[in-house]
């Protein structure tokens, strides 16, 4: 849980410092903002190969592996003197989390026994929203009232603490043998339609949040330490979701994705249309946030689920695919911003999340046909 919440806070940091990190580099808003997306599609790129490549190798080396590519990476992103050097370092700890949470939930997972596997999903999605209410804020306050290198740096410790941690106390075994290893009920079809649906929905989701600073400061008129703040409220709904999902996710797998992803679509588009006033951009802020961290958990759910193959796999597809949203809604924003405005850029990631939402309908109205029309 806290290597969760580590990879989490140093993939969102920047997220809160694109101002300063453009300030003190000397480069654009969107090319700042290049350090998300180069950091997705690293990810996306790369969680398929390197899980296949470390297919055999025993998780708890993996792991430690993982986090220490992840301690050197933040010391490296740092001491970073120049925009050059900083992307190397974030696409190094980009390099580590694309394999990390393929690896991560088959590793938690297999350690309970099935019925209770939505919770545990649930228990390392609220480390890890923990990182938008405490790791992003407060690297965002640190960094607003020293350097942005100095959140940045801090994110060595955790990151070492969980690497002795899992080091020491992690069994080892081979991976394919491990109790969840496969998906409980293969469907490729289900498959490939949360795959579909996880990248819209990402697409979406961080077209607007990559500058969500910028939009609460020049659409609402909140004030950059409001902003602040409004940051760890976003954080705090983004964990409350979590929590309440989690705790339904072993009961409805198939609804929590369908309703978080609706949640999503309707926060983003009722920040493009009611967000140049405070309160209505408090309310679908809030909803945006409480739909975000449950997207990704149920989605990784399903994976654990309908995997057609071995579950690691699965997950890393997910990561990637998901990534790969990020990667490319980071990108579309920084498109859309300088010509149409930054509502624009959350019009247009809430009509993709809708489409997300559609999909996940579609399939579902796709599987229920099935079933109707079998014989008996």
């Amino acid at each position: 849980m806290l290597a969760a919440f580590t990879f989490n806070t140093a993939e969102n940091l920047p997220v809160g410092l694109l101002e300063v990190i453009s300030a003190g580099l000397r480069v654009s808003l969107p090319a700042a903002g290049l350090l998300i997306t180069g950091y997705g599609i690293t990810v996306a790129v790369a969680s398929l190969p390197l899980a296949h490549v470390t297919r055999a190798v025993p998780r708890r080396h993996v792991l430690t592996g993982l986090l220490a590519a992840l301690v050197v990476s933040s010391a490296a992103a740092a001491s970073a003197t120049s925009y050059g050097q900083l992307l190397v370092a974030r696409l190094l700890t980009a390099l580590a989390q694309a394999l990390f949470w393929a690896v991560l939930g088959p590793v938690a997972v297999g350690l309970f026994t099935p019925r209770v596997r939505g919770r545990v999903v649930g228990a390392l999605s609220v480390a890890g929203s923990l990182a938008l209410v405490l790791g992003v804020p407060a690297g965002t306050w640190l960094g607003r009232h020293s350097d942005w290198r100095t959140p940045m740096a801090a994110l060595a410790v955790p990151g070492l603490v969980s690497l002795v941690t899992i080091a020491v106390l992690l069994p080892t075994s081979p991976p394919e043998d491990a109790p969840a290893a496969y998906g409980t009920r293969p469907d490729t079809r289900r498959f490939v339609t949360v795959l579909a649906a996880g990248t819209l929905s990402a697409t979406g989701a961080f077209a607007g949040y990559t500058y969500i600073v910028t939009f609460l400061g020049e659409v609402s008129g909140f004030s950059p330490d409001s902003v602040g703040s409004l940051l760890v409220v976003f954080g705090v709904a983004c964990l409350a979701g979590v929590a309440v999902t989690g705790a339904l996710l072993d009961r409805f797998p198939q609804s929590a994705l369908t309703t978080a992803v609706a949640v999503q679509a309707v926060g983003m588009l009722g920040l493009y249309s009611a967000g140049g006033r405070p309160v209505p951009a408090v309310v679908f802020l809030v909803l945006m946030g409480g739909a975000l961290g449950p997207v990704f958990m149920a989605a990784q759910n399903a994976m654990l689920l309908c995997a057609p193959g071995r579950t690691d796999m699965a997950l890393a597809a997910n990561s990637g695919f998901y990534n790969a949203g990020i990667a490319a809604g980071a990108a579309l924003g920084g498109l859309i911003l300088p010509p149409a405005g930054v509502r624009a850029v959350f019009l247009a990631g809430g009509l993709l999340t809708a489409g997300a939402c559609a999909v996940l309908l579609g399939g579902r109205l796709l599987r229920a046909g099935r079933v109707v029309s079998r014989p008996g």
